[in-house]
């Protein structure tokens, strides 16, 4: 079904005051000069480990290391994350190369 201008004219600012809202919340919350909550800091330190943990849990959920290449392909993928951003410490770098080997050996190798 084909959606109206108008309705993608409303669709497109209401994603951009979402989106803006987001940006602009944290400092109305937190301005300039203002002490940040202890709780607030926390959540800072614990938080992104524990999203890249669940992130890894997320992407080896469905591999079965019992059939087929036996994860080959993903356990030397996420090596070569891990070897790369110890290395350069560089997120982009590590994770671009990490995918790509892993579609190149899921296509080309396994």
């Amino acid at each position: 079904m084909p959606i109206s201008a108008g309705r993608s004219f409303l669709i497109i600012v209401a994603v951009a005051l979402v989106t803006f809202a987001t940006r602009v919340i944290p400092f109305l919350i937190f301005p300039k000069g203002k002490e940040i909550p202890p709780k607030v800091l926390y959540l800072g330190k614990v938080l992104p480990p524990a999203i890249i943990g669940m992130l890894i849990v997320y992407c080896f959920r469905n591999v079965n290391f019992l059939a087929g290449s036996h994860g080959a392909a993903e356990l030397i993928a996420a090596t070569v994350v891990v070897i790369l951003h110890v290395w350069k410490r560089n997120n982009l770098l590590s994770i671009g190369v990490g995918t790509v080997l892993y579609m190149w050996l899921v296509q080309r190798v396994f």
